[in-house]
This record gives structure tokens, sequence and C-alpha cells, in this order.
């Protein structure tokens, strides 16, 4: 029996890992979105345009294994040029000082029909705190060109206030001009990284 049970533990120990295969994501036809609500009526929407990242991903179990994402600051876009650059400033986001928006994945709970959640770190003007996304798979093709694809959409929001964006103003009727709870929206199209 304790043999046995010796090479059981041998067997899972040596066994060929789970087949997660690495995603480049593809900025062409992905998307890192926000929206905003202003003076309590309506909602702002952005993006931001400069971003890079991956993903392991096992097609076999539909399982993400790995997940990072470094967003350009300073490329966030409202359509606004003038409320662009307030967002650039140090009042929000000082993209001088935190160049960088980072989002590492740290944990998957799976649930049905390819959805699932997604608990991460997102550092944001100089701070760290963990973040919860809904998510779901939404499938993956051989592309014209022979490119293997797989794609994700992803929401969730945040407080601006945990991570030190504070400035607001106080509207007359009461409410706040700019709300502190941010909602991202979020497509990711990935391509199989080529094997070296």
């Amino acid at each position: 029996m304790k043999k046995l049970f010796t090479i059981t533990i041998v067997a899972i120990l040596f066994a060929s890992p789970a087949s997660a295969e690495v995603f480049k994501i593809d900025k062409g036809h992905s998307r890192v979105g926000f929206s905003v609500k202003h003076m309590v009526i309506t909602n702002v929407n952005g993006n931001f345009k400069e971003y890079e990242g991956s993903f392991d991903f096992d097609l076999k179990s539909k399982t993400l294994k790995k997940a990072t994402v470094k967003i350009k600051a300073d490329s966030i876009d409202t359509g606004m040029e003038k409320r662009d650059k307030h967002l650039r400033s140090p009042e929000f986001l000082n993209v001088d000082k935190f160049p960088k928006i980072i989002y590492k994945l740290t944990k998957i709970t799976n649930g049905k029909d390819g959805n699932f959640t997604m608990i991460g770190d997102l550092t944001l003007h100089g701070v760290t705190k963990q973040i919860k996304l809904e998510a779901e798979f939404l499938g993956s093709v051989t592309d014209p060109w022979g490119n293997l694809r797989a794609g994700f959409t992803a929401s969730g929001k945040i407080n601006r206030t945990d991570y030190g964006i504070s400035y607001n103003k106080l509207l007359e009727a009461g409410g706040l001009m700019v709300a502190h709870d941010v909602k991202f929206i979020i497509d990711i199209e990935g391509i199989l990284a080529k094997k070296k």
C-alpha cells in the first residue's frame, strides 16, 4: 500500500502540466475602456489607447492561468482634449509621476458556461489594490492567416478615492460632479504567441 501511494505521488509530481498557451493581446481588436458618471445625470466614456499584455490560457479546459496588462496612463481618451489634459494632470492620474497602470491576475474562480471571476492586483496612481472582474470566455478560432485567437470580455468597478484620486466639486443641487465609482469595460482578443 505504501509503495502504491509513493508511485501515485511521483506520477502526480511528474505528470505533464496543463497545456496552457501564451496569447499576446491584439490591440487592434481589443479595448480597455471605462465609464464614470458625470454631474449625477450622465456617463462619460473613455478608453486607453496604448497598452500591452498577455495571458496564459488552457484551451482544453478553457481555463485562464495568468494575465498581465500594462497601460500607458497618458493614452487616456474621452474624445475631448481639454478634459483628457485635466485627467492626465496631478488632480487625477498624474501621468508624469505614475506613467503606468498595471493589472496582474492572482486568482480565478470558474463559473458556468464560460463565465468566471478574476481576482487581481491593480496598480493605479502609485497604489496597488485587489479588484474583482466578472469575465466571460467568448471562444477561440483560427483566422485566415493560420493564427489561433481567443477572446474574453470582462467588467468591474473601483472607487477611485481608494487610489488617492479624490478631486471633485460639489454641485449646488447636491451630488458630485465626478462620481467616485469607475466602471471598467474590457474586451480582449489574443493571438497565440509564436514559439521560438
